[in-house]
């Protein structure tokens, strides 16, 4: 069994990883790109960890122009098997109000900008998207925000938008007929390369606020989220510490199999393969290309 490295995405208002000793910092170059910042490499306890801030220090990236590819193929080129994604995100629920975290389990994707797949022409590949968060590792949050005296929801449909914009109120109305519970504009792209990649995932919905379908509160802007966003953070912190902490030594395999994935996904034949294609995701499917 392999080794259990820990990834932490920070989302809006998380860009540093507090607790993180022995810290250093590495710029980790991709055949995609840049990631969206340097990697910062460290130890909560007794466990490695590996902090990202998906905007970048300063937030210098939107949702649309972040460099999914370079910042999962990073991740997974440093040895990284687990991922905990912090989003910043909106409610549907008068009961999830800001503040109130939710361990999602299901995505809606509505984005059309980003690439999403680290395959294409030269390399074609099917992964199944069907669970795309690992539930033991959504068990681990859940159980240290318990432990934390976080409010936190378990399980719910995250719908991601692409963005910048916020909903207008006939989307945000649609989406909660439809039975989403959170919004935001990042999650299910990073899920989907996460999977492509093989490396367990899950995401940490912070709920900032109610986006626009609620009339009892104004739509929602930058200055209410803000607002926010301090306080989830450090409840992000307090979080990721204690399940960091109580992360076992090895990583444990996926039920869903998010971290063999990649098992019976390549359908293009080895010698219909790009050469340039396969190069370039060494990193990420090297371990079932190279034994094909």
């Amino acid at each position: 069994m392999a080794r259990a490295i820990v990834g932490v995405i920070g989302g809006s208002g998380v860009y540093h990883l507090p607790g993180l000793t022995d810290m250093r910092e590495e710029a980790v170059s991709t055949p995609w790109g840049d990631p969206s910042d340097a990697l910062r490499f460290g130890r909560v306890g007794a466990t490695e960890a590996v902090f990202l801030a998906r905007h970048g220090r300063g937030h210098r990236f939107s949702p649309s122009t972040i460099n999914y590819r370079a910042n999962i193929d990073a991740l997974k080129r440093v040895g990284v098997t687990d991922v905990i994604a912090l989003s910043a995100c909106g409610s549907f629920h008068r009961d999830l109000y800001p503040g109130v975290f939710v361990m999602i389990d299901q995505f809606e994707d509505r984005t059309y900008l980003r690439q999403s797949t680290f395959f294409g022409t030269g390399c074609v590949a099917h992964v199944s998207m069907a669970h795309p968060i690992a539930p033991l590792l959504r068990r681990r949050l859940l159980a240290a925000a318990e432990a934390e005296g976080i409010p936190c929801r378990d399980g719910g449909t995250y719908v991601c938008i692409e963005g910048p914009q916020f909903s207008s109120l006939a989307e945000s109305l649609g989406y909660q007929s439809r039975g989403a519970d959170v919004i935001g504009m990042t999650g299910a792209t990073e899920a989907k390369l996460a999977r492509e990649a093989e490396i367990s995932y899950a995401t940490v919905a912070m709920v900032t606020d109610y986006d626009c379908w609620h009339e009892e509160h104004d739509a929602v802007d930058v200055a209410a989220v803000i607002k926010v966003m301090g306080d989830n953070a450090d409840k992000a912190s307090a979080l990721v510490a204690r399940a960091l902490r109580e992360f076992p030594a090895e990583h444990e395999p996926c039920p869903v199999g998010s971290d063999r994935s990649l098992e019976y996904a390549v359908i293009t034949h080895a010698e219909g393969r790009d050469p340039e294609l396969v190069k370039k995701l060494d990193a990420v499917a090297g371990r079932v290309l190279r034994a094909k």
